[in-house]
């Protein structure tokens, strides 16, 4: 009897410790997924967003569609940093993710904001979308593309980072164009 109280309180103290460990560092989830891609040949595709964050939950929802997720988890390691939580949920953000949201120019961005290295962490691209016509134009992230020309800009950039078919881009398309439904 001793042994199972023994194992019961064993069990509810380590719980309560794994129920209050800090998430993992914005540095650590980079590293991890930089060798992740380097052994898989893959490209390295993170995203910022927060639990509040509508447009971040469609990006998930758009990402892990039946219809396209294999064709994100084939060519990305897809990773996911928290960052500007409500006052309450400031213990589900990852250490260091702000100043890596800066490191890669989303620091003035909304969220969803992602970009994409390869494995060696060279940058490749991100959701910042610049009006061509307008070469003074600031930049604005295209956060969960849903709007036509968000969407175009999406599959140019999956298509310049990514071994994906242009049949493949086209399901990807008719996808996200259902975010601004």
């Amino acid at each position: 009897m001793k042994h199972i109280i023994f194992i019961s309180t064993l069990l509810i103290f380590s719980t309560a410790i794994v129920g209050q460990q800090k998430p993992v560092s914005a540095e650590v989830i980079i590293k991890d997924a930089m060798a992740k891609a380097s052994k898989a040949h893959k490209n390295v595709f993170v995203i910022f967003h927060a639990s509040w964050c509508g447009w971040c939950h469609k990006m998930e929802n758009a990402m892990n569609d039946a219809s396209i997720k294999d064709f994100f988890e084939k060519n990305y390691v897809v990773e996911h940093i928290t960052i500007d939580e409500s006052k309450d949920k400031k213990d589900l953000e990852n250490p260091g993710g702000d100043e890596l949201r800066k490191k890669y120019h989303g620091d003035e961005q909304g969220l969803p904001y992602w970009f994409i290295i390869d494995a060696n962490g060279n940058f490749l691209a991100d959701s910042r979308l610049k009006t061509e016509s307008d070469a003074n134009a600031k930049a604005v992230s295209v956060g969960c593309p849903a709007e036509k020309d968000e969407v175009t800009y999406f599959t140019k950039v999956l298509k310049k980072t990514s071994r994906l078919t242009d049949a493949q881009l086209g399901l990807i398309e008719q996808r996200f164009l259902k975010n601004k439904e």
